[in-house]
């Protein structure tokens, strides 16, 4: 029995989320089900402020270029490792165990879990700093108390997830803060900002205008990447719930291509207009300050509860114990770490470009080589280290390199790594 396996007995029955084993048949859900837990986690109002800054950096072309090029890129690396994570029903932390070794999987847990509590700090202070300042209360105190509301909803995880998206209801409890009426709410919103703005501006051409050249192609595109492929390098953490490889291929495209696409559309408008480059900021100046504060804040909140869930279960996979203790754990250093993420959000999403595909594209390669490996009981390597330092190298190149889009450099990089390790034997 491996030790991957006597964990995951050791937990059974307190650990509903199957956060140390593959989901069974009889817990998986269908594509409705799916849908809403994926688009209401693409819906993220830091990608708005991601919008916020192309809009402001771009022209009107540039801006759709850097939308499709990057969309496309972050679709399908997602729809790849949701179409492994429905295959095996693992988390990403258990199909990083297959790759990189139960001991060099903890590199990549900490990476993953890292960057979602990075993100989850990053949602509360976008929340808490413009609240403050309105309301005129000291933003560290408002940090707080929204960080540890938001973690005590989170700690409950995939469960109340589904719940979360069918119910519009705030319980100390629970689970019951939601996204399936967040999500047609901050359409409206985003369509009403957007049209605003358009109409009084003279035109999208006009709009885009003023402020375009400010950032490359090549930078918009890392943008539109770096602002979700921390979570999409999670996907197989919420998808491995799916009823089947279809269904968890779908739902992942639609969300991360449309969804995302969606997000930068609402914010890159009124960005561009504004000169703003803070959705909630951009939402103030448009006479919406209630509105965004309402639904923008339903909409962090919801989504703020998956990244902690995916930081709890990086957690868990490096300690070995349930990751509901540790999502508090994950909520208190997101929360403590918030206010200098939010000043240092462009530097933040640099960070994720170079990190995070290293991982995702060498669970692809060794899932698709080494198919073995992933079908039932495998006896796991303790370090693959031409993958750990593929993550490594990756990183550091995709940092250094001043030319191309970070991401795909970083993923570049990382495949030679892994082919070294495969020709030379090195990889178990």
């Amino acid at each position: 029995m491996s030790e991957n396996t006597k964990a995951a007995k050791a937990v059974e029955k307190v650990d509903a989320d199957y956060s140390l084993e593959a989901v069974p048949e009889s817990a998986r859900k269908g594509f409705w089900n799916m849908f809403f837990v994926m688009v209401g986690f693409t819906f993220f109002s830091a990608s708005m402020s991601v919008g916020a800054k192309l809009g402001n950096g771009l022209d009107l072309s540039g801006f759709i270029w850097a939308c499709i090029i990057g969309g496309v890129i972050l679709s399908a690396y997602c729809g790849v490792l949701a179409f492994i994570g429905a295959s095996t029903g693992m988390t990403m932390d258990l199909l990083c165990r297959r790759a990189f070794g139960t001991k060099g999987s903890y590199l990549s847990s900490f990476l993953l879990g890292f960057t979602q509590i990075g993100w989850f700090g990053v949602g509360v202070a976008m929340f808490s700093i413009p609240a403050a300042e309105l309301l005129g209360v000291n933003e560290w105190v408002l940090t707080i108390i929204a960080g540890l509301l938001m973690t005590a909803t989170a700690a409950t995880g995939m469960k109340g997830m589904a719940l979360r998206n069918k119910t519009f209801v705030l319980c100390m409890k629970g689970l019951e803060i939601v996204a399936y009426i967040s999500v047609p709410l901050i359409v409206i919103l985003g369509v009403y900002s957007m049209i605003t703005a358009g109409v009084e501006g003279g035109g999208l051409a006009a709009i885009f205008g003023q402020s375009a050249g400010k950032i490359s192609l090549f930078t918009g595109v890392g943008y539109v990447i770096g602002s979700f492929i921390s979570g999409g390098t999670a996907t197989p953490n919420f998808i491995r719930f799916a009823k089947n490889r279809k269904v968890a291929v779908w739902t992942t495209v639609i969300a991360f291509f449309l969804g995302n696409t969606l997000m930068f559309c609402f914010g890159a408008i009124g960005g561009a207009f504004t000169g703003k480059e803070d959705i909630f900021y951009v939402m103030i100046a448009q006479g919406l300050a209630i509105p965004a504060l309402i639904v923008l804040g339903a909409n962090i909140w919801t989504t703020n509860n998956n990244a902690l869930y995916t930081g709890g279960l990086g957690l868990a996979n490096i300690t070995g114990k349930p990751m509901k203790h540790l999502t508090w754990v994950a909520g208190i250093i997101g929360t403590a770490l918030a206010i200098w993420l939010y000043y240092n959000f462009v530097g933040w999403l640099n960070i994720l470009n170079c990190a995070l595909p290293p991982i995702g594209m060498i669970v692809i390669l060794d899932y698709f080589k080494n198919r073995s490996k992933y079908d039932g009981k495998h006896t796991e390597a303790v370090v693959n280290w031409f993958n750990v330092l593929g993550i490594i190298a990756a990183a550091i190149v995709a940092n250094f390199l001043q030319w191309g889009i970070a991401a795909v450099n970083a993923m570049v990089v990382s495949a030679i790594f892994f082919f070294i390790g495969e020709l030379t034997g090195a990889n178990k």
